[in-house]
Order: structure tokens, then C-alpha cells, then sequence
């Protein structure tokens, strides 16, 4: 669920690089948008250390058998202390009391991918490791809770009495300055802090950061991956998402770099895992770091996401991943390369996809317009909300008109490989052309490009590439207004043919990749040795994409940053609106998701999608076998585990009530991406599942939840247990964890 970060923005200017909390009087009166956003029976991503009694009281109403204690604490261990930030965007759970982590198989899929070869292929054969020993390194980190800080204080003074430019300015800057006097980098001790409520409050979360994390087990990809694109976002669902690894630490408990004297992390807590199974109806609760949303978009906001933003990031992800594909099946060395990079690219295609589709089936333009009239009529006389919908709707003018081209700049010129390497490089031609560049600092920038563009060799499929290059720039000349186009940034395609013939970029991406002294060891080597800006500006690949990344950069991403900072400016005071407008009714209030600390909770729960469908809260081994076609991309299996499935080999993880094993569930739980790989608790806090994705019905869910049809989808840990013992012969790691019969 969790979409990798492709690129890094500063101000939006495209560079390519894979709270009890004392809140303001008036945030005591939060409440949801009334018609809209009020919230239902299971929504809302509850910061734990917030928890109001009302809030806890619905949890225990609803089966929850914990006290507020063993919930979260900050001086005794609680559930908390056993959820850790996996990686840099998903979530992770320790299940054993020898820093054992459980997480999704997609959060793993980079550190499996990159610990595997042609001949030790443990992305398509899966790995388990029988003994410590085994092991295997990687470059990951995981990050534990350790405390949190109220910080709105602090930071307010610091911005008191500027504008909202200088505020937007400033405000990194306030944070470093305060992060700065608890952070430990020796120690591993790092902070961050977060805007709650759309800047109305801050807080500082703390956190032990771990360094040497080792991969323990996976499955094959056909079972951490089964149903592939085709049930991605579905349900039913027979995906065994998971995989297995260990944090450990130097001998005295603290974050250390990789060493063979380290020993694994005795950790402050971790979770029971229970093989009673489950009921439709009983409790459920994830614990995670769910990534954002944004439940108070307005009604303009929608509009440039249905009309513009997604449908143009799906028809550009389109393109890639038709051409990437294509070579993938071809060969297993070429599959392997791409992997990591499909996955991440296809998983938000389809999301985005569904978000469309989903927001115009519920309306939810309409239902936001409704209620920003009435917020409208409610604010008339009051200075500071009579005019913000007019404010926004002249903020959105003004940059709507290039919305397409920002994305066709993002996912379309960047989406080659090649370009995004390429537009790397206009950092160089900088220290290449400035006068007052001294030779020390050209090295520098040219011994960084070298290593950037070994990474990029790495990972470069050329015959895909190709196609997609010549593809995304016909795209860009068809789909993005002309007059916006970079002057003369079609010149040299132009020289190939007609513009209006899909032959022409063909021919002249055939020749960009034949001419680029990127892909030319010989030509980089002799450019490394004597750099010079003119060799650089008249690299075919080098040439086409500056011209648009500088085009954008220098015209659209000032308006873009504009756009984005009087869009925040009119979020907060709208926030503050809301809340005045309803205060009878701040009884239950949670900020959007943004990467910190959330619990959700509800219940494991079947659901009807529409009219003589019903869908039952459980999947099972039969059904993968439904699902089974040998030798196919999506659906083959192992053969041992479709013998064992035949015989209904399920040992101790059977369930009783179905007499099969459980692979998958279903609950009423809120979550979003980074809640990837988050533990899925019974009401006595043990764990039974992993949480993995949505529902495609309610992937509208990161701007309106929808209390009928919003479903969680859960991995079983019986099944993930399964896989490790009767599959992978991984009996070391059973006996390792506690379980709970």
C-alpha cells in the first residue's frame, strides 16, 4: 500500500531520487465536518497517547479487554513500545523477545530483491534462515517510539507576527532548532516533529532508531505476491503478504552499525501471536503508522484530483508499466531488476485508479459542496471565514491550468529511467557553468554524478526504456498545452518526422539511447576525466530532459509552491472554522494521517459490496487452490504447497470452525498507506493478522471514509505461521515466539 518515494521536491522544484496532551481552548472543541467527515463507527486513526474516555470507552463497547495503560505508556511497556516504523514508509511489529519482526512482504520486497541473484533468487524461491547465522544483512532501519512532546508552544513563539510566506519559510528551520536539543545520532536517537490539525498544533515524537536489521524469512513472491496486479486492492484475497526479519543492537542494547558482535535487541515489549482465530464481529484493533490523508479536502481539491491529477498519473503509470512488463516476463534476470520499481509503480496505478472512480460514485464532490455552503452561510459577518471559499476558488484558478503539466512533468518525463538520470545532472552543468565554482567542488559534483549513474546502470532496462521515453515525450506534445511546452523542446524530434507519427519517437528514441554518452562507459569515462558543461548540454538524453525539468522548474513550480502555500495558509483557518462552527459537538476528533503514531479499531466484519453480492471476513486455502493455474505470472504456487493444501496438511493452524486454514480476513478498521505490514490485535492485544491493503470499493478512503463498505485487508498469521513451519521447515522461528492457543 505504501508507494515509494521517486522523487525528491524542494518547493516542488524536480530533483529525481529513489500528544494527556494540552491542546488550545478551541481544539477542544473539534469535530468533524457535520455532514461529511462526522465520524462513524469505526472511522478514525486515533493518536494512543490521546485517547479521550469517550473514545477508549467505545473501544471497550466494542470488545476491547486492555486498560488505557497497557495501550500506551511512556513508563511502563505497552503495546507501543512493541511497533516500530519499518523502512523508510511501512510499519512492523516485534514478536518475540529476541527482536523478531513481522511485516508485510511488499515493505521487504527492496532488502529481498537486493539480497538476491540469479542463483540465490530468494525473491522467487523465498529464504528461511535455520540459524542466526544465516542471516542476511541489509540496508534497512527501524524506528521505536520512545516519547512525545507537546511543542505548539515553542514553535508559535517562534513564528509569532510573520506573514504566512515568512512562517512557511521559517518553519523547518523552528523545527530543526528544537528537534536539535534531544536528538543523538551516536545513540540513535532521533526527532521529528509533526503539524496536527492542519497546523494548529505540533508535536515532537522521539525515537531509537536501529541500524542493523537482518533479513530472517520469506516466502517465495508467488506466495508473497499471489494474485498479483489483477487482485491487488480486491476482495477476496489469498496473498500471504509477509516477511520476517530481526533488528539487532551492540552487546549493551544500543543502535550500532551491522556487526557480527552485535546480538539481536531484547526489546521493551512484544506480541503474543494467537492461533484461536477469530468471528465475524470480533473486536479488532491495528496499531500503525498510516501515511496521510487528507479528510478535509474541500470540494475544489476533489475536482482537480477526478478531472486532472489521477487520471493523468494513471495513463502515464500505464505506459511504464505495459513496456516494463513486456521484458519482465521475457526473462527472470530482467524480472529481478524491475521488480521493486513495478511493484511500487503498479500498486498506486490501481489505487488512484479506484480513487477516481470510487469519489464520483459517492458523490463526494457534491456532498463537500453542500457542506461548504452551509459553512459559507454560518461564517457570513465573520472576518476571518466569510471569504475563504472565494479565496480558495481564485487560489485554484490560478494553478489549475497547469496541474496536468506538473504531473506529466512527474510521472511522464521523469518516468523514464534515463530522464530521471539525466535531469540529475543539471545540478552538474550548474558547477559546470558558474564562474566562481571552485575545481574542488566540480570534483565533487562529478564524483557524486559517477556514483549516481552506477546506481542507475543497475537498475537500467534499455528495451523498456526506450519505449517508454519515446512514448511519454508523444504523450507530453499530445496531452499537455502547447503553449506551456519548453521553446524548441520538440525541435530535434521534429528532425525524425511528423510529430503527429508515433513513428517519429520511436526512431528518435532509438537514437537518444544509441548517442547518450550515459550509457556509453567509454564517452562518461573520458567526460569524468575532463568535464565539460558543452559535452553535457549536448547529450541527446541530457539535452531533451532539461529542457523541460528547467521549463518547469523556472515557470510552473514557483506557481505550484504559491498555490501549495495559500492552499495551507486558507486549510488551517478553515480547520479553525470547522471547529468554531461545531463546538457543541467536539466529542471525538482525530488529525489526518501523517505518518506518526495511530490506533484504529472495529471489528472482523463480512460486508455486501452491492446488490446479490455478499462477501464473507475469511478466505481460505481453497480457495487459493481455485485460484491456482501453473506456470502463470499471478497465480502459480509451489508445488509443495499445493500438495500439502491437497492433503489439508494445516497441522496446529487449522481453523476448527472451517476445517481449513484461514489465509486471509477482513475488518472495519481505518487505515492507510504506511499502516502496511501493521499488527492486527484481538481485544487481549495478540496478535492475528497483519494488515495489507483496502478495499477497491472504499479506496476514496484517504478523502472520505466510508462507514459501509471500508474494509481492511488482514494477512492470517496461522497462514503466515504455516508458510514458516509446514512450507519453509522454519521451525527455529515458531519456538522462538509466544504463542497463544
Amino acid at each position: 500500500m505504501v508507494d515509494h518515494v521517486l522523487f525528491y521536491k524542494k518547493n516542488d522544484y524536480v530533483c529525481p531520487l529513489k500528544i494527556y496532551i494540552k491542546m488550545k481552548k478551541f481544539l477542544v472543541s473539534v469535530v468533524l465536518l457535520l455532514s461529511i467527515l462526522k465520524t462513524k463507527a469505526d472511522e478514525g486513526m486515533w493518536l494512543p497517547m490521546l485517547l479521550g474516555q469517550q473514545v477508549y470507552d467505545d473501544m471497550v463497547k466494542k470488545g476491547l479487554k486492555l486498560t488505557k495503560k497497557q495501550l500506551y505508556s511512556i513508563n511502563t511497556s505497552s503495546l507501543k513500545d512493541a511497533i516500530i516504523i519499518f523502512g523508510g514508509g511501512c510499519t512492523g511489529e516485534i514478536v518475540s523477545n529476541q527482536g523478531l519482526i513481522f511485516t508485510n512482504h511488499h515493505c521487504g520486497y527492496g532488502a529481498i530483491a537486493a539480497a538476491s541473484s540469479v542463483e540465490n533468487n530468494y525473491l522467487r524461491d523465498g529464504f528461511y534462515a535455520y540459524s542466526k547465522d544465516k542471516e542476511i544483512k541489509t540496508t534497512l532501519t527501524v524506528q521505536f517510539l520512545d516519547r512525545i512532546e507537546d511543542v505548539t508552544t515553542q514553535v508559535e513563539a517562534e513564528l509569532k507576527g510573520l506573514s504566512w510566506a515568512e512562517r512557511t519559510a521559517k518553519i523547518q528551520e523552528v523545527y530543526k532548532k528544537i528537534t536539535d536539543k534531544v536528538s543523538d545520532k551516536e545513540n540513535g536517537v532521533s526527532a521529528k516533529i509533526y503539524s496536527m490539525f492542519k497546523d494548529n498544533q505540533y508535536i515532537m515524537y522521539v525515537y531509537k532508531v536501529y541500524r542493523d536489521i537482518r533479513l530472517v524469512a520469506t516466502p517465495p513472491e508467488s506466495i508473497g505476491k499471489y494474485g498479483g496486479d489483477t487482485d491487488n486492492w480486491e476482495w477476496p484475497r489469498h496473498t500471504g503478504d509477509f516477511s520476517v526479519f530481526r533488528v539487532y543492537a551492540s552487546k549493551d542494547g544500543k543502535p550500532a552499525d551491522y556487526s557480527l558482535d552485535n546480538t539481536p535487541l531484547k526489546p521493551k515489549k512484544f506480541l503474543p501471536v494467537s492461533l484461536k482465530g477469530f468471528k465475524d464481529g470480533d473486536y479488532a484493533m491495528i496499531y500503525g503508522y498510516p501515511g496521510s490523508t487528507n479528510r478535509y479536502e474541500t470540494s475544489y481539491g476533489i475536482k482537480l484530483k477526478t478531472d486532472i491529477e489521477n487520471p493523468s498519473l494513471v495513463a502515464l503509470r500505464d505506459i511504464r508499466l505495459k513496456f516494463m512488463h513486456e521484458q519482465m516476463i521475457k526473462d527472470p534476470a530482467i524480472k529481478l531488476k524491475l521488480a521493486s520499481d513495478y511493484a511500487s509503480i503498479a500498486n498506486y496505478w490501481k489505487f488512484f485508479d479506484g480513487e477516481t472512480k470510487q469519489l464520483k460514485k459517492f458523490n463526494t464532490y457534491e456532498q463537500k459542496k453542500k457542506y461548504e455552503e452551509e459553512f459559507t452561510k454560518w461564517a457570513r459577518g465573520k472576518a476571518e471565514y466569510e471569504n475563504l471559499f472565494v479565496e480558495y476558488e481564485k487560489n485554484y484558478a490560478a494553478w489549475t491550468p497547469y496541474s496536468k503539466h506538473r504531473q506529466y512533468i512527474r510521472e511522464g518525463i521523469l518516468g523514464s529511467p534515463l530522464s530521471a538520470f539525466a535531469s540529475s545532472l543539471i545540478s552538474l552543468e550548474a558547477s559546470l557553468t558558474k564562474p566562481a565554482t571552485s575545481p574542488e567542488d566540480i570534483k565533487k559534483a562529478v564524483e557524486t554524478a559517477n556514483a549516481s549513474r552506477k546506481s542507475f546502470l543497475s537498475s537500467e532496462d534499455i528495451p523498456s526504456d526506450k519505449k517508454i521515453l519515446g512514448s511519454i515525450a508523444k504523450a507530453f506534445y499530445y496531452d499537455v498545452d502547447k503553449s506551456q511546452h519548453p521553446a524548441g523542446g520538440f525541435d530535434k524530434i521534429a528532425a525524425y518526422g511528423s510529430l503527429d507519427d508515433e513513428a517519429t519517437y520511436k526512431k528518435w528514441a532509438e537514437d537518444v539511447f544509441a548517442k547518450t554518452f550515459i550509457l556509453d562507459d567509454s564517452k562518461w569515462n573520458g567526460f569524468v576525466a575532463n568535464p565539460n558543461a558543452s559535452v553535457l548540454q549536448n547529450d541527446p538524453a541530457f539535452n531533451f530532459t532539461a529542457a523541460f525539468v528547467k521549463n518547469y522548474n523556472t515557470n510552473y513550480a514557483p506557481l505550484y509552491t504559491s498555490f501549495v502555500s495559500r492552499n495551507n495558509e486558507l486549510g488551517k483557518s478553515y480547520m479553525k472554522g470547522i471547529m468554531e462552527k461545531n463546538p457543541k459537538a467536539a466529542k471525538k476528533m482525530y488529525p489526518d494521517a501523517n505518518f506518526s503514531m495511530r490506533v484504529s479499531y472495529g471489528n472482523v466484519k463480512s460486508y455486501k459490496p452491492k446488490d446479490a453480492i455478499a462477501y464473507d471476513y475469511a478466505t481460505t486455502a481453497k480457495g487459493i487452490l481455485e485460484k491456482y493455474v501453473p506456470g502463470d505470472y499471478e497465480f502459480d504456487l509451489p508445488a509443495k504447497q499445493v500438495e500439502l493444501f491437497k492433503k489439508g496438511d494445516f497441522g496446529q493452524y487449522i481453523d476448527t470452525a472451517r476445517k481449513d486454514l484461514v489465509i486471509a480476513f477482513i475488518t472495519t478498521n481505518d487505515i492507510t498507506g504506511g499502516n502496511s505490514g501493521s499488527p492486527v490485535l484481538d481485544a487481549y492485544g495478540n496478535l492475528i493478522g497483519l494488515a495489507f491493503d483496502g478495499n477497491y470499493e472504499a479506496l476514496s478512503h484517504k478523502l472520505a471514509f466510508d462507514k459501509d463498505l471500508n474494509r481492511t485487508i488482514c494477512l492470517d498469521v496461522r497462514y503466515l505461521l504455516w508458510c514458516l513451519d509446514k512450507l519453509g521447515g522454519a521451525k527455529n522461528l515458531i519456538k522462538e515466539l509466544k504463542l497463544v492457543k
